[in-house]
């Protein structure tokens, strides 16, 4: 997928990412500053301040776009998206007429993701991902950590954003931070420790606690309508971009193949539901998603790409039979 070393592009992967068991371990996101209401941090929200480089295929980046969907901050936020499938250089964001739905660097006029990177620490080494928030004024990365950037969003942008809503509310904080660290270690990271595993073991136990805690998910939404509490938060919108891509790429190419999301009925249709939420349809592009996964060049040597995208979200859910 490629790196930056001391600035310059090398298509390579991390080292430190493969554990001597053959374990796949994610390594940290770099630029963690943080945007606030009042500008504490050196960096106000601001109405037209940030741009969002975001692609489609990718969930880390579909939960800023959720988010400002969400909060109604399109008008406040520009993005760009990648096109599918990752390039030689990493993601690249040009004009392509066969991807209208995909807007090229409007700020910077860069190419690729790694210049942003570059442009932002001309030293910079480590991995080049999306999301990544620009600060317009700096003229660097402020972050590209995703749970961070959507906290931002979800919480410093009031009087900015046109739904002040609130996902992380206090009295579920503890229950929505217990429940995001077993999603986050078992499900939506746990698909890429079965995908990029490198020894038989390694997969077995990632692919085992994945489908453990899909268990335990569909059995809680047989109990209630949202993870937590009665209303939708954080939690659901950091489980939902790994629903929307399973059936169509981590049962497939990551090899998550003991059942589909279609198989599961409780939890099937609680992503039919998120997927009705007013702005959400918008964010979500499953032909991008079978595009990126099978580009993958460790996963899918051949770069043969599949030409169906067996998957339908807008079918009715029946989750109004539990009580929110």
């Amino acid at each position: 997928m490629g790196v930056l070393i001391d600035g310059v592009w090398r298509d390579e992967e991390l080292p430190q990412e493969a554990a001597a068991t053959g374990e796949f371990r994610r390594v940290d996101s770099s630029f963690r500053d943080r945007v606030t209401a009042d500008g504490s941090s050196g960096f106000k929200a601001e109405a037209g301040r940030y741009h969002l480089y975001v692609a489609y295929g990718c969930p880390w980046a579909h939960r800023t776009l959720i988010f400002r969907a969400l909060k109604k901050l399109e008008g406040a936020i520009s993005v760009s998206h990648a096109t599918p499938a990752l390039k030689d250089q990493g993601w690249a964001y040009v004009a392509d007429p066969k991807y209208p739905e995909c807007i090229p660097d409007t700020v910077n006029g860069f190419r690729y993701l790694h210049q942003v990177y570059t442009k932002s620490d001309p030293h910079y080494t480590g991995k080049v991902t999306v999301p990544a928030l620009w600060d317009k004024k700096t003229n660097r990365v402020v972050n590209n950590e995703s749970s961070e950037i959507i906290r931002m969003l979800n919480s410093e942008f009031r009087g900015i954003a046109g739904d002040d809503t609130d996902y992380y509310p206090a009295p579920l904080r503890a229950e929505i931070d217990a429940l995001n660290d077993v999603i986050y270690r078992t499900v939506n990271n746990g698909v890429y420790r079965c995908g990029f595993a490198r020894s038989q073991e390694a997969y077995e136990a990632a692919y085992d606690a994945l489908f453990a805690t899909l268990d335990d998910l569909e059995a809680r939404l047989g109990r209630r309508r949202y993870l937590v509490g009665h209303q939708l938060t954080e939690a659901d919108w950091r489980l939902f971009p790994t629903l929307v891509r399973f059936d169509v790429a981590y049962n497939s190419i990551f090899k998550c193949n003991r059942q589909r999301i279609a198989d599961y009925p409780n939890l099937l249709n609680y992503m039919r539901e998120l997927y009705a939420v007013p702005g959400i349809a918008a964010t979500v592009k499953p032909r991008h998603y079978v595009m990126s996964y099978w580009s993958i060049p460790r996963v899918n040597p051949t770069g043969i790409i599949p030409k169906g995208t067996p998957v339908d979200y807008t079918q009715p859910h029946d989750r109004a039979r539990i009580a929110a």
